[in-house]
C-alpha cells in the first residue's frame, strides 16, 4: 500500500464529532445513538452554559442546537459561538420546536447555517441533513 493511500485511509478513519446542544434527554439520547451508528462521535450539552463550556474545550465538526434551553438560550449560544475565531465557519443547525418566521429569521441573521423544526422532520432526515451539511464542507 502507498503511503498515500495509507494517509487517505487514517484521515477517512477519523470519525466527525457532533455536538448535540439539546435539553430534551429523550431526543438527545435518540439522536446520539442514530448519529453513533452512522459513524459520528458524539457529545453531548443539556445546556446553554454547557453547550459553549464544552465548545470552548473541544473542536465541534458540526453542532446540532436547540434554541429553548436552561440557563442560556440558544440564539445567546449561537452569537457566543459565532464570535469565536474556531466556530465562524464550522456549521451550526439550530432544531427547535420554534417554527416561527422571526425566529428563524433571527437564527439564520446570528450565523445558523440552517434551521430545522423538530415538528416537521424524523430523526432520520435530522441524520441525513447533517451528513449533507459536513458533505459541503469538505
Amino acid at each position: 500500500m502507498s503511503e498515500s493511500k495509507k494517509i487517505a485511509d487514517k484521515i477517512s478513519a477519523v470519525k466527525q464529532i457532533v455536538l448535540i446542544a439539546e435539553d430534551d434527554r429523550f431526543l438527545s439520547k435518540i439522536l446520539t445513538d442514530k448519529l453513533l451508528r452512522r459513524g459520528f462521535e458524539v457529545i453531548t450539552a443539556a445546556d446553554g452554559i454547557e453547550a459553549v463550556s464544552k465548545a470552548k474545550n473541544n473542536k465541534f465538526d458540526i453542532i446540532l442546537l436547540d434554541l429553548i434551553m436552561p440557563n442560556k438560550d440558544g440564539f445567546q449560544v449561537l452569537s457566543d459561538l459565532r464570535a469565536d475565531p474556531l466556530y465562524q465557519k464550522v456549521p451550526i443547525i439550530i432544531l427547535s420546536n420554534l417554527g416561527q418566521e422571526k425566529d428563524i429569521t433571527e437564527g439564520k441573521r446570528l450565523g445558523a447555517t440552517d434551521y430545522l423544526v423538530k415538528s416537521n422532520l424524523s430523526i432520520e432526515e435530522v441524520v441525513t441533513k447533517v451528513k449533507a451539511v459536513l458533505s459541503k464542507v469538505k
